[in-house]
């Protein structure tokens, strides 16, 4: 259980890699989102290659955009949507979201069209396995509009229709200042496509919907529901192992690792394990996590005082870490 240290820091911003076809497979582009309230442009497209360890200090592309801060792939990657993290203070106050297609021997990334998410700050997209929705998750700072889950239908040629369906939730307002409101921070599908799961900060849970492409609303509430999470624990982000049967969650506030058994739309929470293992520490916030390809690691960032970056041991056997 207990975590080895990398001497990196966590990235604020959202990595996509791109697979060099008809290059050496040393040879990968990474796309890069950001921040644009400073010098930063958008999307950067940047050269990485795998023997050096070494990303291009100049850009192979710039793609003009408002804080593109979370960058979702196609599953043929032929297509890229970024999330234009807008709101309060900003030049542009609505929360978007943009379609790119990327060209197949280039990886050049051209812009197709973009929508608005019917909230403010969108901070976190997913597509369904299927490829025909896209699930944005709006943060949403202030109480009014508030966080939440907003459905965006994606066509065939991977250009966004206008949002089909909302959900937004209960606060549980533990914490007063971060809490007073709904605060969506991700929707993960689950690994049969079947359901989708929504993490609200604000509400200190996770919601589970059924997910049927069929109807014109994909998403309706499954038969359990919600996923009670420690008060003032602030869930954040989710990922499952290969298999479906465990599930990984990070829970901001209070800088934790929730581990589930998982089943048909079931979670059963296992272990519960801290990341601040340092006494005093007050600027707790854990944040991204992934597995590694073998799944036999968990790589949770913690973007407190002392921003680590954390890698786990998984036990194959049950999930714990």
């Amino acid at each position: 259980m207990t975590p080895r240290l990398l001497p990196w820091l966590a990235l604020a911003s959202s990595l996509s890699a791109l697979s060099a076809q008809a290059k050496p497979m040393t040879d990968y582009d990474v796309l890069v989102g950001s921040y644009t309230a400073g010098a930063s442009e958008g999307i950067y497209r940047l050269g990485f290659n795998t023997q050096t360890g070494q990303l291009d200090a100049k850009p192979r592309q710039v793609i003009n955009t408002e804080n593109p801060s979370w960058l979702t792939l196609s599953k043929d990657q032929r297509h890229l949507f970024a999330v234009n993290e807008n709101g309060p203070g900003q030049t542009d106050v609505v929360g978007k979201v943009s379609s790119y297609a990327i060209d197949p021997k280039t990886h050049a990334v051209s812009f197709l069209n973009q929508v608005e998410t019917k909230s403010e700050e969108p901070t976190h997209s997913s597509l369904s396995l299927d490829g025909r929705f896209l699930f944005v998750a709006n943060y949403a700072v202030n109480p009014d509009p508030g966080g939440l889950l907003a459905v965006v239908p994606v066509g065939k040629d991977g250009k966004l229709a206008p949002v089909v369906q909302t959900a937004t939730h209960e606060a549980s307002k533990v914490n007063p200042e971060r809490q007073a409101s709904s605060h969506v921070h991700a929707a993960v599908p689950t690994p049969d496509g079947k359901h989708l799961i929504a993490m609200d900060l604000g509400a200190d849970k996770m919601f589970v919907f059924n997910y049927d492409a069929t109807k014109p609303q994909p998403l309706q509430p499954a038969k359990v529901p919600e996923v009670d999470l420690p008060a003032g624990s602030g869930p954040r982000h989710l990922t499952f192992s290969k298999d479906g049967k465990h599930a990984w969650l990070t829970m901001e506030m209070s800088a934790q690792v929730a581990v589930f058994d998982y089943h048909d739309g079931v979670f059963k929470q296992t272990q519960l394990v801290d990341l601040a293992n340092k006494e005093g520490q007050q600027n707790r916030a854990a944040g991204g996590l992934h597995t590694s390809p073998d799944g036999k690691f968990l790589y949770v960032a913690n973007r407190g005082e002392v921003n680590e970056l954390l890698v786990f041991s998984i036990n194959a056997a049950n999930g714990q870490l």
